[in-house]
């Protein structure tokens, strides 16, 4: 209790403390301002005869709700009123790069309409509003429009609101969607009667997002979490007027390190579960004018196969790795599913990774990776005759967008670049006519001209080719003096893509070179590149980003005073990992909702997503597997030594990466840390893994991390 009283005083005196005066451009920091001094608890953890020290482990305590957990959060708000005072000399300028990116921002502005089933469906947003109206005109995008959702009044009162999964029922009368009020990825289902305005439903509560209605248009087939793991566990069918009670489970998981989601077909004949790890995929499925029939396996799960399907017209497609590394496309009739009967449409190639397919009656759309860039190739079911679409940039992003329609002949995809805002296109897949219906407007006299965008590869010190995407205002004088941001993720398979980020022109006006390392870890080079930089090979991710930044360095983009580094959730791994490694490399590294506490996190099975990992980082109930990640994971790791300037940010609420891992983290760096450089904590106290929900919002911490990159320049 004492200590308690400790870190409250420690809160009144920060926010007592005198701000120095604001800076348009940055801010100086103050002097002679202590930071907060986490409680010592000893805590052992002794595994394979290793016994390693934890002086913070009782700051997990919050959920729990035990004897700490009011500690832990007190030490979270001193922590936040050292970064108010530390920042304090930034404010004003805080507040200009907030509106400077929401000025930037069209805010009343309508998506292009999408026609499904008789309807066009589209999202309107409205002037001075943080969220959206869901809407729909029957038959003529000219008709009467119909508001089925309000999300700007739904979210009135709520610090955070989240709309995850929508879907119409086949009749066009219901209206099936989840909302999130707490950020822990925990929704609760409503159903609207669209022709009486009325919800039908009380919730059906601990849902994932992932729906799917029957034929019958009464029958609703959800996702179940588990509450403590937040896994889904559990496929349930739901009645329309019946009891949640009285739902029945059609399906449940019993491999912990798989998810699992349902949903219908776009030809709306079938209904899929699918089950999919990081290694190993299994689907289900029924008819939807079945609802009651018993789900069949489409494919026994084997180990180290990966597959998905999509239904058309006589067939089913099936996307897969079996005795193809990059995935190959496979068919089969309708009556026999199991892999003897698969016949090869498209073969494996060692060069490309074949990522999705998109289905429509006479027509696939592939999406294709080939040296680090997706490509999209269509496809006639017809006449079997088929081409790309044709992209000019050096380095970009094209991706299939929303397209419900199943007998349209018209792909509706999304096109974005570094320099390119995000813009919609509609493509006649027969006659090769691509119209653009939208690109998101930058207000403020905005020229792609103006930037300057580059696609190298930097050779990694075991030889591979590593792709770094860069950009920049035109004039940039490569002699080392240009404050340059490095970001990086690196997991998962999970490829970062060159998207255009109108706050990061807030960066690049003022100097700013910013840098994308397509590191290993991701498939932005195939499925090996994935297997390359995880597990055991985990290591090649840090050393791949390192790598890059040298490169930078050599290459006089900028030089270890002005280079920065970022990342989040993984990519905060990699941030830990590389400040580690090497800390005098960087002038300044942002670590967003850092996934930190490696081992201690992966022992605790009842830790949302632990048991979902272990294929991803290892086990470390496994001595191999403990000894390698105790060998890079950041928590473990932090010496005495000097550390560069650092923010690290996490949200109370993170059901992703849970708060203790970056509080831990920035507690035992406080303590060993031999430098006089800044180490500030921000936690968000209403928000979780995603950070706010609404639409400007967010640009409150985006501005937050500017400023501190602007200021530790002018420092």
């Amino acid at each position: 209790m004492k200590s308690t009283t400790v870190l409250l005083g420690v809160v009144l005196l920060l926010s007592a403390c005198e701000a120095p005066s604001p800076a348009d451009s940055g801010g100086t920091w103050p002097k002679g301002i202590h930071p907060p001094v986490a409680v010592k608890k000893s805590h052992d953890r002794i595994l394979f005869g290793d016994t390693v020290r934890d002086n913070y482990y009782w700051m997990a305590d919050y959920f729990s709700k035990g004897p700490d957990s009011l500690l832990a959060v007190d030490y979270l708000k001193a922590e936040n009123a050292y970064l108010d005072t530390m920042m304090s000399g930034t404010k004003v300028f805080q507040e200009q790069l907030f509106r400077e990116m929401k000025a930037r921002i069209r805010e009343d502005e309508t998506d292009p309409p999408v026609f499904m089933n008789g309807y066009y469906y589209y999202v309107r947003k409205e002037k001075g509003q943080q969220y959206f109206k869901y809407c729909r005109r029957k038959g003529d995008t000219t008709a009467a429009e119909e508001v089925l959702l309000d999300v700007d009044q739904m979210a009135a009162g709520h610090p955070y609101f989240s709309v995850g999964a929508m879907q119409i029922s086949p009749d066009n009368r219901l209206l099936a969607f989840s909302v999130d009020t707490v950020s822990r990825r925990q929704y609760n289902i409503y159903v609207k009667d669209l022709t009486s305005d009325r919800l039908i439903t009380d919730g059906l509560s601990g849902a994932a997002p992932g729906l799917a209605w029957a034929s019958d248009n009464r029958t609703l087939f959800y996702t179940r979490n588990n509450p403590v793991t937040l896994l889904t566990e559990k496929i349930v069918r739901h009645r329309l007027g019946t009891a949640a009670q009285t739902d029945k489970v059609v399906y449940t998981e019993t491999d912990k390190s798989n998810y699992i989601g349902v949903r219908r077909s776009k030809s709306g004949k079938y209904i899929f579960i699918s089950s999919a790890g990081t290694l190993a995929s299994e689907v289900r499925w029924i008819r939807a004018d079945r609802p009651d029939a018993a789900f069949r396996i489409f494919q026994t799960r084997n180990p180290e196969v990966l597959y998905r399907v999509e239904h058309q017209e006589d067939r089913f497609y099936i996307t897969t790795n079996w005795k193809a590394k990059n995935f190959r496309l496979m068919e089969c009739p309708l009556d026999h599913t199991d892999s003897s009967h698969w016949k090869e449409v498209i073969a494996h190639r060692p060069d490309v990774l074949l990522e999705d397919i998109e289905v429509f009656k006479d027509h696939i759309v592939l999406s294709e990776r080939k040296n680090g860039l997706l490509q999209l190739r269509v496809r006639s079911t017809v006449t079997g005759q088929d081409h790309y679409i044709d992209f000019s940039e050096v380095s970009y992003l094209a991706y299939t967008g929303n397209n419900p329609e199943y007998n349209s002949t018209i792909l509706r995809y999304g096109y974005t670049s570094l320099v390119t805002p995000p813009s919609i296109y509609a493509y006649k897949m027969d006659s090769r006519e691509k119209q653009l219906l939208k690109q998101d407007p930058v207000v403020g006299g905005y020229k792609p001209t103006n930037y300057t965008v580059e696609r190298l590869y930097v050779t990694a010190r075991d030889g591979a080719r590593v792709p770094l995407s860069i950009v920049y205002r035109n004039g940039l004088k490569k002699d080392g003096k240009a404050p340059l941001l490095l970001y990086g993720y690196g997991s998962y398979g999970f490829s970062t893509d060159d998207e255009f980020s109108s706050p990061n022109l807030s960066l690049l006006d003022r100097g700013f070179v910013f840098a994308i390392a397509h590191i290993r870890g991701g498939q932005e080079m195939g499925r090996s590149w994935y297997e390359d930089g995880k597990m055991q090979k985990k290591i090649n991710t840090f050393t791949d980003f390192i790598d890059c930044g040298d490169y930078l360095v050599r290459q006089q983009y900028t030089s270890p005073a002005h280079l920065y580094a970022n990342g989040g959730s993984a990519g905060g791994l990699l941030m830990g990992a590389i400040t580690n490694m090497r800390p005098e490399l960087w002038h300044g590294v942002i670590a967003d909702v850092p996934f930190v506490d490696v081992i201690n996190t992966m022992l605790d099975e009842s830790i949302p997503l632990t048991t979902n990992e272990f294929n991803e980082w290892g086990n470390p109930k496994n001595k191999e597997a403990y000894l390698y990640m105790k060998s890079y994971a950041p928590y473990e790791n932090v010496e005495r030594k000097n550390y560069p300037n650092l923010l690290v940010t996490t949200g109370l609420h993170d059901s992703q990466v849970q708060y203790f891992e970056p509080a831990k983290w920035v507690a035992k760096m406080r303590t060993l840390k031999t430098d006089d450089n800044v180490l500030l904590l921000h936690t968000n106290m209403d928000y979780g893994h995603g950070g706010a929900s609404g639409r400007f919002d967010y640009l409150k911490d985006e501005a937050l991390k500017d400023a501190f990159l602007i200021s530790l320049e002018k420092n």
